[in-house]
């Protein structure tokens, strides 16, 4: 039986000191570069932050002319259209810490 407890219990640490995946909350102070303060402890600069593509600004080009007769040509009404905003200075973040501690994922923005 003290085998089986010796293993169970080096097992244990081992996970502990690997730092698993933490969940945190963070506000954008700046972005560009992107900067993260993290529970007003902390700041993180964007060498440490991996953003995921929902949190990116997306938007879509929508420049095109139409013919409404065979002498008229009319621009479009609108010429880009916004998706996704992005992250803005003021924003508050969810970020995972990754094992080890090292680099945070800023996973989705939190409404306050």
């Amino acid at each position: 039986m003290a085998l089986v407890d010796s293993i169970k219990k080096l097992s244990t640490n081992a996970v502990g000191a690997g730092s698993p995946v933490s969940v945190m909350f963070g506000m954008i102070t700046n972005t560009n570069p992107l900067s993260v303060t993290v529970d007003q402890r902390f700041e993180l600069t964007e060498d440490f932050l991996i953003v995921t593509e929902q949190l990116t600004r997306y938007e879509i080009d929508l420049k095109h002319k139409h013919n409404t007769s065979t002498e008229d040509t009319n621009d479009a009404l609108v010429n880009k259209i916004v998706i996704r905003e992005g992250l803005n200075a003021g924003d508050s973040v969810l970020l995972l810490r990754v094992q080890g501690g090292q680099r945070y994922v800023v996973w989705d923005k939190v409404m306050t």
